[in-house]
Order: structure tokens, then sequence, then C-alpha cells
């Protein structure tokens, strides 16, 4: 009934379906992961056997060894076919169920015999032959024999009693794996449940994550101005950027420069305006000093030759530079005054702020055409709503509910009327294990009481009761042997025939996928279409659509789609065509037109600007000049050490109005060193550096300004020439990045429609639970496994009948016995004492204590004392 089932719901879900090709392997967007939500089934759909799955093997392995002929594919098809005929074609059977055959014969022939057997043991026996005599010849093996006898019967009740283990572990399983199937059922058919429910939702969560990709793009088209304005930006940064941080450091150049020949200017003025001052402040000094030398004191013959001295150093007192020299920078200065007319600096931070404005600009441009892909994204997610509303998966769903429903009632009913019967079919299993049982029981019993009972000097006529009894033991489970035994053998002929044939025609083929691939014969099920299955669903026999093919995908947890090839009726890539739907996006983005060319990054006046301070002549400057007479002393001698050796001179003078002067003079020198030496040379100091600076920025300045000028025209010329060409390029990613979402939602939505949605993973399950699992491996294993136990314990029992019989002349108390003949000739021999006190002719004397000895009731045979004899016990 799972079986019926279980393919039904192969077939029937999908009559119209789903399918597709592999997935494209695109580059999943960044938090765009879809999957679809697990479903969580409660059935395996393997079977688990526990510790005797070793038990199963080894009758697997024995019905090999009787079976070993591979499974006949061509006898199964001509009777699918209808083409068997038993007259002409029972060959085959026979070849092929020929072991079988073989064991049930010999099974039969066991059931025939054994009663005939055992009838006629019993009159034999009732005969006083067969054993049945109560007299045992004594023999010098007779303890070997004994010994040979008890251990051979132990051994083969041992073997006996593991046959029995074997059907009660085979009964308890069969039994408990019954119990078991009500779960079995209800959990495959939770599954079907499941996996019909599961369906409808997943394709709501297909259609709801729409919703997700459709705000993912929106928030990117939200987003143009970061996204497109700042790439389009980004790729024009290369171009731009340079040429406006040149023209800036120009415009810091220009500032710098006008700074510098300011200074130059105006520390040259002062310079100028105060060696005039120091020269005539060293002109007056130097007269004083002659004035002051044309004292009387220097016409003394030890004065006159310092006066000499002092009157040959003035001539160190005079300015040591010529300033009017240098050529002046006033055009320079007028020129840099004339170009920072125009704020170059200004103009630079607008070329930056037209740059910066891009994206601010793009946004502005694409309004339009952003709303419109919004419109069309809203139109995408309706058509894939209309493509999914046709499949017609759902359409089917409430259907199979309903048989599911039935078929769940019609199980459920089957399982009742299956656990009824089950307790009969327990019982009596039950009670043949219970006969062997009891068999080897007796046998166990008359082993264990005769080897109790048995003592070394006790003659068979004379032994104990406990020995007596193990051999009576011994008997009674030959009777109840011979009563049952050919009884047993009709139950596991039975068994074996059927749960052999089942095991090899049905669950080995099932495993193997012979079975399958059978039904997969082309024209096996109809002489018109090659292919059943195919034929059947699409009318399309040619297709390749197999069972096994289809059963492996739902093992695989495949799609019915792709499980069932229904792309042959509904092909989700032509409905779901991915350039369909991007195209009416592209469309809209081609009208996309982004125009920079309002964009200026320095207008006509900072050109002129830069070409103005090109022509500035900074360069014309002689610096060389400037810097060697800038870096004279101011006087020819130091004023300070002129002073202090002044002094010195003037100490070696005596005293007088010469010394006086002296002394005066040398303040004086030192104080025109103090109040304007010092100032000029700080003057000097700064003209110096100031040439320099103007020096650094004048190298090379023109060749800079030229560079500068053509970056900028070539900056200028890319944007308004080719900067088009980069915001296609730009706008191309943008747009891809957009699509990109739409391709991998519809790309995704088309891989779980063929691979994911409705897996049909519970209805291979169902199968395998109703074949491989209930079929197979809760009935037919543990059928097997008893009849093989059963069996084995059935077939020993004929050789412990044997060993029984035999093992019992040696437990049981005899009624006449062998006695030992001592002749005078010094011969030994046995002979046979008449029952019941009857002398043996042969007999001839009595050798002493005969009064003694009658009167003790003993006879005296040949010499020796012996028992009456006594009558076995009623």
């Amino acid at each position: 009934m799972a079986l019926i089932l279980g393919c039904l719901l192969l077939l029937g879900l999908c009559g119209k379906t789903i399918s597709a090709g592999p997935p494209l392997s695109t580059q999943t967007p960044e938090g765009l992961h879809f999957d679809l939500p697990a479903v969580n089934y409660e059935t395996s759909g393997s079977p688990s056997t526990g510790s005797i799955t070793g038990l199963f093997r080894m009758v697997h392995t024995f019905l090999h060894v009787v079976q070993p002929h591979s499974f006949p594919e061509d006898t199964v098809r001509k009777i699918i076919q209808k083409k068997f005929d038993l007259l002409e074609d029972y060959k085959e059977v026979v070849f092929y169920e020929i072991g079988l055959i073989i064991c049930a014969v010999l099974g039969l022939l066991f059931v025939i015999l054994m009663p005939l057997v055992g009838f006629c043991f019993c009159m034999c026996r009732c005969c006083n032959h067969c054993g049945g005599e109560m007299h045992q010849r004594q023999k010098k093996n007779g303890p070997y024999l004994k010994r040979y006898f008890a251990i051979s019967l132990l051994v083969i009740c041992i073997l006996i009693s593991i046959g029995i283990i074997y059907g009660f572990v085979a009964n308890h399983h069969l039994r408990t794996k019954i119990r078991r199937t009500r779960k079995l059922a209800d959990s495959n058919i939770k599954d079907l449940r499941t996996f019909l429910n599961e369906t409808p939702a997943q394709i709501n969560y297909i259609l709801s994550q729409y919703n997700t990709t459709k705000e993912r793009a929106i928030l990117d088209l939200n987003n143009v101005k970061p996204l497109l304005g700042d790439g389009i930006r980004d790729q024009l940064r290369p171009k731009v950027i340079p040429v406006l941080d040149d023209i800036k450091a120009m415009a810091t150049a220009i500032e710098e420069t006008k700074e510098a020949l300011e200074k130059v200017n105006s520390t040259l003025e002062e310079l100028q305006s105060g060696s005039e001052r120091l020269d005539t402040s060293l002109s007056n000094i130097k007269t004083e000093l002659e004035n002051s030398l044309n004292d009387p004191m220097c016409s003394e013959q030890m004065v006159t030759a310092t006066c000499n001295d002092i009157r040959r150093s003035l001539g160190q007192l005079d300015i040591n530079i010529n300033l009017d020299q240098l050529p002046p920078v006033h055009d320079q200065l007028n020129s840099v005054n004339n170009i920072l007319r125009t704020n170059l600096t200004d103009l630079v931070e607008q070329g930056f702020k037209s740059f910066n404005d891009i994206p601010e600009m793009v946004q502005n441009q694409t309004k339009n055409i952003i709303s419109d892909v919004k419109s069309v994204l809203d139109s995408i997610g309706s058509n894939i709503s209309d493509v999914t509303n046709q499949f017609p998966i759902q359409d089917k769903l409430s259907d199979f509910t309903g048989y599911i429903n039935g078929t769940e009632t019609s199980i459920n009913q089957g399982l009742l009327t299956l656990e009824e019967y089950e307790s009969y079919r327990w019982l009596g299993c039950l009670a043949v294990c219970c006969l062997l049982t009891l068999i080897v029981i007796f046998y166990y019993l008359g082993l264990l009481c005769g080897t109790c009972g048995y003592h070394k000097n006790a003659t068979p006529t004379s032994r104990g009761c406990v020995s007596n009894t193990g051999g009576i033991f011994l008997m009674a489970g030959v009777g109840v042997s011979f009563l049952v035994c050919w009884i047993l053998m009709i139950i596991v002929a039975l068994t074996f025939f059927i749960g052999g044939n089942v095991q090899k025609l049905v669950c080995e083929p099932y495993e193997n996928r012979k079975l399958f691939q059978i039904l997969d014969t082309p024209y096996l099920l109809n002489e018109k279409w090659k292919y059943y299955l195919s034929g059947w669903m699409f009318q399309k026999p040619y297709i390749n659509l197999t069972f096994e093919k289809v059963y492996s995908d739902c093992k695989e947890n495949k799609g019915i789609y792709t499980s069932l090839q229904l792309e042959n009726l509904f092909n989700v890539s032509a409905h779901l065509n991915i350039q369909e739907y991007t195209q009416d996006i592209t469309n809209e983005f081609e009208h996309l037109n982004i125009n920079l060319d309002n964009m200026v990054l320095l207008d006509d006046a900072g050109r002129q600007s830069l070409e103005d301070f090109s022509t500035l002549g900074a360069e014309q400057i002689d610096y060389t000049a400037y810097l060697m007479e800038v870096g004279k002393s101011l006087t020819k001698v130091n004023l300070v050490s002129f002073a202090d050796n002044l002094v010195v001179t003037a100490s070696r003078l005596p005293p007088g109005a010469l010394k006086t002067s002296l002394n005066g003079h040398a303040q004086s020198i030192k104080r025109i060193y103090q109040r304007e030496v010092i100032p000029l040379e700080r003057s000097m100091s700064t003209l110096n550096q100031s040439l320099k600076v103007l020096q650094r920025i004048s190298n090379g300045l023109t060749e800079k300004l030229n560079k500068t000028i053509l970056s900028l025209d070539s900056a200028q010329g890319f944007i308004n020439y080719n900067a088009s060409s980069l915001i296609v390029e730009e706008s191309k990613t943008y747009v891809n990045t957009i699509i990109g979402y739409l391709e991998h939602y519809i790309q995704w939505v088309k891989d779980s429609i063929t691979h994911k949605i409705a897996a049909c993973k519970p209805v291979a399950t169902a199968l395998d639970s109703a074949v491989d699992v209930f079929l197979c491996s809760y009935i037919v294993d543990p059928l097997n496994l008893f009849w093989f136990g059963i069996g084995k314990a059935t077939v020993f029992l004929l050789p412990a009948i044997i060993f029984a019989v035999k093992l019992a002349k040696y437990y049981r108390r005899m009624d006449s016995e062998d006695v030992y003949d001592d002749m005078e000739n010094g011969n030994n021999s046995y002979h046979k004492d008449h029952l019941y006190g009857i002398h043996n002719p042969v007999m001839t004397r009595c050798y002493g204590a005969m009064p003694f000895l009658l009167q003790q009731g003993l006879q005296c045979f040949h010499g020796k004392e012996v028992p009456p004899p006594v009558r076995p016990p009623v």
C-alpha cells in the first residue's frame, strides 16, 4: 500500500510542473544571500536491524549459496508482457529455482519419511527389536561408546539450541518490528504531509524574497549620488586633482613671490639709506680722529710712532658695500601686484567645488530615470508572481492531501488486521520454538541424569534410578521428535520457499535497483512507448525518463522538476528569462545622460594670471650679484675691534688731552656699531633670505607654469570631450550592479524551482519504507532467520534421535545382561542369561557356600554370584 502511495506521489505530483538546467555560477551580491527554509523529516528510510544484522547476513549468504543465479530479468519481462508460457518456459523457472526446489524436495522427503520411520521404529521396538529388548550386551569398548554417544548428543543439542535461539530471536524481532510499523507509517504520512504543505510555503518564500531584492535595488537607486556620482568623480580624480593642486601651488607661489619681492625692495631701500648714514658717520669720526692726532703731544718722540700708527689705520674706517649698483625690482613687483588683482586662489577653490559637486550634479540629472526604473521593478515583481502562479504543483496539492488522508485510513485498517493476526502468528511460532525447546530439554535432562547417576561398578541390571530416569528422558525426547519433526519441517519448507523467493525476487532486486531497470525496459509496459514514464506523463515516449533515475534523484533529495524532467511541460527558463526582465531596466538607463560640460576647472582670468606670471621676469634677476654684494661686510674693518685697539693704543699714551680724546672716539665708534651697523646687518640677512626665496620660486618657473597650463588644457579638454565615455562606463557598472541583484534573484528562483522546491525525498523514503524497511527488513529478514534456525534444529533432530536411542541403552536399567564365564580351561566368555531367573544351560557348577547363597536369594552361575533377575518397573 505504501509502495503504491510512493509511486503515485512520484508521478501524480508532477503531471504538470517545472524544469531548468544547472544553475549559473554567478557571484552572489553582498547582502543578498537567499536560501529556502530547511524542511525536517522524521523518517530516515534506511532499515535499522541492530545487533542481529550479522544473523541476517548469514541467512543471506546461505540463500546465495542455495540460489546463486542472477535475477531472471528476461523471465520477469515475459511475465509483465504476459508472454510467459509455463509449458514452454518452465525450464527457465526450474533453472532459476533449482536450489530452492532441491531444498524443498528434501524437506518434503523429510516430511514423508520421518512419520513412516517413526512408526516402523515404534513397531520394531514393540517386537523387542531396534533396541527395544531390555538386554545389553557388554563389550570391552562399552565405556568409550557411551562417552562418544553422550558427547555427540551434547554437541547436537547445542546446535539445536542455537537454532532454537535463532527462532526465538527472529520471532521476537518480527513482533517488535510489526509493532513499530504503525509508527513507521505515521512518520511517512507525516513527512508526505509536510512535503505537500511546505511546497506552497516555499513558493511564497521565493516570492517574498523579491521584495528584499527590490528594496536593495531601490536603496542603490536612492544612493545614486554616492554610488554613481562618486564613481564618476573618482574616475576623474586622477585627471583633475593634480592640475588643480598645481594651480593652487602656483597661486601660493605668486603670493610668496610678491612677499619676497616686497621684502627685497623695502630691504634694499633701507640698506641704501642706512649705508649712506653709516658712511657719513664714519667720515665724521675719521675727521675728528685726524684733528685729535694734530695734538702737540704727537710731536714728542715717544708718542709720534703711536700717532702715526693710528693715522695710518684711519683708512679702514670706510663702508665696504655699494648697493647702488644693484638693479631694482620695482617692475617685477608691479607685475605681481597686477597679477594678484585676479584672486587665483578663489578661482582654484571654485574648480575644486565644481569637481566635488559632480555627485550632486549626477543626482539632479537622474531623478526622472530613477523614478522610471522603480516602476519597472514593481512590474517585474508582478510578472514573477504571475509566472509562479502558473505552476500546476499547487493545483495538485489539495487533491493529493485528500488522497493521503484516504491512504492513511486504509493503512490504519490494514495495520489493525495485521496486528490481530500477528498475535496468532507469534503464538504459533512460539509454540514451534517451545516444542523444539521441550525436545532439547528432554535430551539435556537425559544427559544430566545419565551422567550424574552413572556408577562404574553398577551392572546394566543394577543401574540406579537417576541413570534409568536419564534414559527414559532420552527416549521421551526421541518419541516427541518423531511426533513433531515432520510438522516442523512443513513449516520450515513453506517459510523457506516463500521467504527465499521474496528475498531473491523482491528485496535484492530492489536494493540493487534491478526492478527499476526492468520497468525501464523500452516498450515493456506499452508496446508503442519506448519510455513508459515519459509517455504516460508527457505523451512523449522518446524522452529518456526512467523509473531508476526518478528514484535516484528523489533519493538525493532533488526537486520533482529535475527528477521528472518537467521542462517538457513547463520550461521555467523560458518563463523566467533573465534578459527579458533586465532589458526593460537597461532600456530605461539608456536614457541616462550625465553632462559635465558646465564644469570649468579655471576660467580665462585665472589662466591669464598664470600666463602673466610666467612672463614676470623673476628669473632674469641677477641673484649672483645680489648675493655677492649682500654677502660682504658693511665696513672694511670690524668697528668694535678697531675701537678696542684704539683704546689699547691710547692706554700707552701719557695722560693728557690726546689720550682722553682717543678714548672718546673709541666709544663713538662703538656707538656707531651699535646704532647703525647692527640694524644694517639684520637688513642684510633679511635681504639674503628674501633673495633665496625668490630664487627658489623663480627656478624653472616658466617651465612649471607652461606644464601646468598644458595640464589644465588637457584636463579641461578631457572633461569637455572624453568624460562622456568615462561616464558611460561608470554608468554601466552602476546599472550592472542594479541588474545583478535582479539576475541573482531570478537565477536563485530558477535554481530553487528546479532543484529545491518539492524535493521528493519523502516520496523515495515512503517507497523505501514500504519495500526495503517494512517488507524486507521487518518481515522477510526475521522470517528467513526463523526458518533458518528452526530448520537447522529440525534437521539435527535426526542424528539426535540416533544418538539418544544408542545412549539410552547405557543409562536405562536392563532386565538381563551378559555375565562373565570362568571356564576351567581359563577361557573367558559372555553368555546370555535368560529372562526372569531362567538358568543358562551351559552353567556347570557353583563353588562353595551354596546354602548361604541360596539363603541370600542369589543364584550361582559358573561360580559367580549374581542377584536374581528383576522385572522392569511398570
